[in-house]
């Protein structure tokens, strides 16, 4: 997508999310990787996701000045962290989605997975998503926290697609908004039916696992 496209595509995913209850007043924000050169998309801070104007969108560099729109989101830091450490990354979403924050103030599943493995679309779409200590909003060293988590994820042959801020909500990224919204949405939607379902679904057993990494490449 080029640069107009992409602000436009921001501003629709925004106000899809906003109209179905996944953020809400002026909770969340989106960030974008712009063509080579032109550094990144973000919302501004404190900005309705349900409102966005595509020319008030804040314009940052690679090193984080920023260039025109409004003054950008004080998550900046940790959407150019993910970007950084993860080079598939094109768009960040963080949101403070009720079920999953709902997940991380009742007790996640593990720390190392919030949520366990009981739909083969989360493993295929999501996969673990790691639970990260409560820090103020916008710290940067929470930066640090998920750039260590991709690593990780790495190393044991995943793709690390989210992390949960405890107390805070996830962010996810993907190759573009459209597929950024829908790991979000898969991921929030596994937190409901985890919380909602009692007694709790008992998870998908290893050889499960194994046929959907065998057919579809999926890692857990």
């Amino acid at each position: 997508m080029n640069h107009a496209t992409l602000r436009h595509e921001v501003c629709r995913v925004g106000a899809s999310l906003f109209a179905r209850g996944y953020v809400h007043a002026s909770a969340g924000n989106i960030s974008v990787r712009l063509p080579a050169g032109e550094g990144f998309l973000i919302t501004p801070t404190d900005a309705c996701l349900g409102a966005l104007s595509p020319d008030k969108l804040a314009q940052v560099a690679a090193d984080g000045g920023q260039i025109s729109g409004d003054r950008a989101s004080k998550t900046l830091v940790l959407h150019r962290r993910i970007y950084d450490a993860a080079p598939e990354a094109h768009c960040v979403i963080h949101s403070h989605s009720t079920h999953l924050v709902a997940l991380s103030l009742a007790g996640v599943w593990t720390q190392h997975a919030i949520l366990p493995p009981i739909t083969p679309y989360f493993v295929m779409k999501v996969g673990q998503v790691p639970l990260l200590p409560y820090h103020r909003p916008g710290d940067p060293a929470v930066g640090t926290l998920v750039a260590e988590a991709i690593a990780q994820a790495r190393q044991r042959g995943a793709t690390l697609r989210a992390v949960m801020l405890d107390r805070l909500g996830p962010n996810v990224w993907h190759d573009s908004p459209a597929s950024a919204m829908a790991t979000l949405e898969e991921l929030e939607e596994t937190a409901k039916l985890w919380l909602m379902t009692q007694p709790q679904p008992t998870p998908l057993d290893l050889a499960n696992l194994d046929e959907l990494h065998q057919h579809f490449g999926a890692v857990w």
